[in-house]
Order: structure tokens, then sequence, then C-alpha cells
């Protein structure tokens, strides 16, 4: 197949670069900011999909973070690639802290008393549960698993997340379609300059003042 690696990575290689890309988070992050500002939409379709992806990272539903950000673009209209790029918001490194503000939140604001630490081995366990059902594709088990978790869990991190969510994709929206629309008046403006330079007419070449030596 064209363009396949010729050696495949194993699983620790892959663990590896989930967690820490090849071109380092500053590279792919830089990445990123060209694909948004490139993306051939309007201002306001680019900055409602990249907030619409940043609010859905703060959500608790891990795996399908790219398909709700996918439905949601396409409710409000915003770009769908700029919601599949507004996603990268939630990524290994930042998981962890979005996941505790979240439940944090959501138990602020349910008034939902901290659990045990018996309660939260039962999470844990639970939790254990989840993934190896998913693993084993055994969706029904995996359903009765997430019941068990919704209440003392999920349902927190969803209230906490929604909230925290908004609070961060409002001011993501305007900072990004002013990027956009700034970034696309600087590159007209160069692109204009250029055109002109090119059509404006060359200057004459001024004489040489060499003396001319009579013989």
């Amino acid at each position: 197949m064209l363009l396949k690696r010729r050696n495949p990575a194993n699983w620790i290689e892959t663990l590896r670069i989930s967690i820490w890309p090849r071109r380092s988070w500053v590279r792919s992050s830089q990445y990123i900011l060209k694909r948004m500002f490139r993306l051939g939409a309007t201002p306001h379709a680019i900055a409602a999909g990249i907030a619409v992806g940043a609010f859905t990272s703060f959500t608790p539903l891990m795996g399908f973070h790219f398909c709700v950000a996918l439905a949601l673009s396409w409710l409000i209209r915003a770009n769908l690639l700029a919601a599949a790029l507004g996603t990268f918001v939630g990524n290994p490194l930042s998981f962890p802290f979005i996941w505790a503000a979240s439940y944090s939140t959501g138990r602020l604001i349910l008034q939902i008393e901290a659990p045990s630490s018996e309660k939260v081995a039962d999470i844990g366990a639970v939790m254990s549960s989840v993934a190896t059902a998913t693993w084993n594709l055994d969706g029904t088990a995996a359903m009765t698993s997430v019941g068990k978790i919704w209440m003392p869990l999920l349902y927190p991190m969803l209230a906490g997340g929604s909230v925290l969510g908004l609070t961060f994709a409002i001011p993501c929206y305007f900072l990004v379609r002013k990027g956009v629309t700034f970034f696309r008046e600087s590159r007209r403006n160069q692109l204009m300059k250029g055109a002109k330079e090119s059509h404006a007419p060359s200057q004459p070449r001024p004489l040489s003042k060499t003396p001319v030596i009579s013989s």
C-alpha cells in the first residue's frame, strides 16, 4: 500500500506516540493551527467548529468525542474538519486535569459528597470491567457496567464538564474567529502588495557619468 510503513509499529510505540507525538506537541500544535487557518470556510464556521470540538473534549464520552463533535457541528452548521481539530484540546496530557476538574465541578453543582475509599475502589473495579467488556466487544456487559458508574462518576463529570466546556468554548470561539480573520487579511494584503510590485513599471537605468576622453 502506498505510504504504508515498512515496519508496522508495535503496541509500545503506539502507546508512546499517543502520549508524545513523533514531532513533539509543539510541532503538532503548529500543524493544527496552520490547518485551521487554511480551512476553506468562513471565520464563523471555523471558530464554531473549534469551539464545539473543545467543548466535547470536556465531556466524559471517551471514544465518542469525534462523533459527538461532528454531530453538534452539523446541527449548528459549523465546519466539520474544524470540529475534528478542536477535539485535540483533549489529549493524554490534558485529560487528567480535565477529568479531575470536571468531577470536582460536577460534585459542587450537584451537591454530591466525596466518595469513600471503598467506593472509589468499587468504581475502579467497575471501570476495569467496562474496559474489559469493550475490549471483548461485549456490548451488553459494557452497558451494564456503565450503568453502575453513571451516578457516582459519569453524571457529575458530565455536569461539570458541560459547564467547564462552555466556559472554555465561548472565549475560544471569539479568539479563533479573530485569529482567522487577521490571518486572512494579512495574507490578502501580502498578495495585493506582491501583485502591485510585479505590475509596477521598471525604472530606467541611470546614465553612466563616466567621462569620455577625446583623442
